[in-house]
């Protein structure tokens, strides 16, 4: 069992011709895998190495501050644009060996986020956000092999634009595009994966207050993107006894309908 007191701050100045400026700053954690917890034989090391592990604690602090603007400024339009920082005092990052993850060096993040929700009309909404992190360990690795500082797996930049009907008497549906950049997958910044682009999109029909149909599609631009992607040393028959380094990655579903229809009682 373990603790961690978590204080926070938050301050809001305005409004000022419909803007407002806030700072936050605080205290968190993530937890580390149970396992870690409790953990004395490295995994896949056989009961005859017994090759020993080092245990971890339960939770790592963290400690984020941000600062930003909201305005309404534009009749409909409500904007908000955020810089911030986070700090980690140990990084989590996948092992593909062992299918487990381990906890690493402190790391930070810093970046901004800028959304915008749009309504120019009582049945339509726009929605648009941007987003930029670069995320970098802040101590060097024990291993001397290991070059960079670059946290494997932190996602860069992010893109999102979604558009909804509403209230159009019994019809409703919406489309979302979002966009995923490349990022690093080795600390050294020498191997990225591929940035993706999904749609996916939605149609309904209320027949009555209780009855609801809807039909929606996932991956509309049948898109051959990673889900998420690592970069590790694996073996494939044939392949040297010491194995290859590669990418190793989950697909995107292909373009997928699924229809649903919901009766309230």
């Amino acid at each position: 069992m373990d603790a961690l007191l978590s204080p926070k701050l938050s301050l809001i100045f305005g409004p000022w011709a419909k803007t407002e400026f806030y700072i936050n700053m605080g205290g968190g954690f993530h937890s580390n895998d149970a396992r870690g917890t409790t953990i004395s034989q490295s995994p896949g090391s056989g009961v005859d190495s017994n090759i020993p592990a080092a245990k971890v604690q339960p939770l790592v602090r963290s400690k984020g501050y941000e600062i930003g603007a909201r305005t309404v400024v534009l009749p409909g339009l409500e904007s908000s644009l955020t810089f911030f920082r986070l700090d980690f005092d140990s990084e989590l990052t996948f092992e593909g060996d062992a299918g487990t993850t381990s906890a690493g060096r402190p790391s930070r993040r810093y970046g901004f986020e800028f959304a915008n929700y749009y309504k120019p009309t009582k049945w339509l909404t726009i929605d648009a956000d941007i987003a930029y992190t670069e995320g970098r360990y802040t101590a060097a690795d024990p291993n001397p092999t290991v070059k960079g500082d670059l946290i494997p797996g932190a996602v860069e930049g992010v893109a999102s634009l979604g558009v909804s009907v509403h209230n159009l008497g019994p019809y409703f549906g919406g489309l979302r595009l979002r966009y995923l950049g490349p990022y690093a997958l080795i600390e050294d910044n020498s191997v990225r994966s591929p940035a993706s682009t999904l749609l996916n999109g939605s149609v309904g029909y209320k027949s009555s207050k209780n009855l609801v149909a809807t039909l929606e599609a996932f991956n509309m631009l049948n898109s051959k993107a990673y889900d998420i992607a690592y970069y590790y040393t694996s073996r494939l028959p044939g392949e040297p006894d010491a194995g290859v380094n590669d990418i190793h990655f989950h697909p995107v579903e292909p373009l997928t309908l699924r229809m649903s229809v919901t009766y309230y009682f």
